[in-house]
């Protein structure tokens, strides 16, 4: 069976659980060599065990997006170790602790903010340093259904996830025409471990209501969106904050 990533070096940020982990994975079984980076050792770790005993390539490095220092080194050990970077999904994220603008706090803004937003900044300079001296590579950025429409209960994390799009867009056209495609993903409600303990019991009906599939997405279906993003397939879309929410943001 061909594998189209076969030869390729993938990075996932978050990639311990949840999205990061499935896309880390189906990475994998396309044939790329994957570089899974988390701040949670213990879960990065087990997704990186996965990949290895289905006799992939993989990496795992504990990193903090939040620090520059930390992310220029997850590049650097990611070109070291496997010969160079062609995608990148910038994933790492947080919930947003508040469920109103009026009882968030600056604590929880500068948290959300720093890992949100300015994680990705910082991956997005790391990365792009790399690529562009290779001529070539593709980024996708994990925004929000919340970055693109206004979502009350997530005032904080929505204004993070709409900097994540105007950060996907300012890049996509600064560096397409020097070989680097830069997207991102909006995705809608996820059966995640962080979706199931923000709702807990609410879930089930909301997942009814979230959208006209009226049901919730599995983390594959958003991984399966951000690979194809990075494959020759999505050759033309550049600056693209491709919704994967069910019809969510349709209606």
């Amino acid at each position: 069976m061909s594998k189209p990533f076969r030869g390729k070096v993938a990075l996932v940020t978050g990639g311990g659980s949840g999205i990061g982990r499935a896309t880390a994975l189906t990475f994998a079984r396309e044939g790329a060599a994957v570089v899974i980076a988390d701040a949670d050792r213990q879960g990065g770790e087990e997704t990186a065990a996965i990949i290895a005993e289905r006799g992939g390539q993989v990496l795992f490095l504990c990193v903090d997006v939040t620090d520059p220092a930390s992310v220029e080194r997850m590049v650097a050990t990611t070109v070291e170790r496997f010969g160079g970077l062609d995608c990148a999904f910038n994933n790492a994220g947080i919930p947003d602790g508040s469920r109103s603008l009026l009882t968030s706090s600056q604590d929880n803004w500068n948290r959300v903010m720093a890992v949100n937003l300015e994680g990705v900044w910082h991956c997005l300079q790391a990365e792009l340093n790399h690529m562009l001296k290779a001529g070539q590579g593709a980024i996708v950025n994990n925004s929000s259904r919340s970055g693109l429409v206004g979502v009350p209960s997530d005032a904080v994390y929505g204004a993070a996830k709409h900097g994540v799009i105007g950060l996907t867009r300012a890049a996509a056209v600064e560096f397409a025409s020097q070989g680097v495609r830069v997207n991102a993903v909006c995705p809608g409600l996820i059966e995640t471990e962080l979706t199931r303990a923000r709702f807990g019991d609410e879930l089930a009906n909301l997942a009814k209501m979230a959208n006209p599939l009226g049901r919730m997405a599995q983390p594959e279906e958003v991984a399966e969106a951000v690979v194809w993003l990075c494959s020759d397939a999505a050759s033309f879309l550049v600056g693209v904050a491709l919704p994967v929410d069910g019809g969510s943001t349709a209606r």
